[in-house]
């Protein structure tokens, strides 16, 4: 898979690619299941990049990053900007409650999905899609790691929002 085609991704088993604003709208089309989900940026074209963003400052810490920052982590030619996952052996977590808690995150809320929290300060946040997998039998974290592994073979990177702390 190299990221940048919407069939390729599909052709992957990911389904769903309901919008940010669709989803705090209605989740019930998320499934309670463990799995992985990328966060997609449908645009040709890098979005504005905010200095306060909508996440929430859980235990107090600022989500926000410099622009500069911001500016640094895009990466071109990739419809990908955040990898995540769900749940897994000895977490109860599905795919349905981590997004919640991500779009809640996202929302202002002091919840505590610090991960991705960059895609908050891209003015089109609202806009992004969110598609998903699940898992049945692998491990969501063993899924992540090939998937981000895949994903900086081909862009040298990680996903814009995949920090590394």
């Amino acid at each position: 898979m190299d990221f940048s085609s919407i069939d390729d991704i599909k052709a992957y088993g990911f389904i769903g690619f309901k919008t940010v604003a669709d989803l705090i709208l209605d989740s019930s089309c998320l499934p309670n299941q463990m799995g992985v989900y990328f966060v997609l940026h449908m645009g040709k074209k890098p979005p504005m990049y905010l200095p306060v963003g909508s996440g929430g400052h859980f235990k107090g810490k600022d989500p926000n990053v410099s622009t500069d920052v911001l500016r640094a982590n895009w990466i071109a030619n990739t419809h990908v900007v955040y990898i995540g996952k769900a749940g897994g052996t000895g977490r109860s977590a599905t795919i349905k409650s981590r997004l919640k808690q991500y779009l809640n995150f996202g929302q202002g809320k002091n919840v505590g999905h610090w991960g991705g929290r960059l895609i908050w300060q891209l003015s089109t946040h609202r806009d992004l899609v969110i598609c998903w997998k699940s898992l049945m039998t692998q491990e969501p974290r063993d899924v992540e790691e090939q998937l981000l592994r895949m994903f900086i073979k081909n862009h040298g990177s990680r996903p814009f929002a995949n920090l590394v702390t």
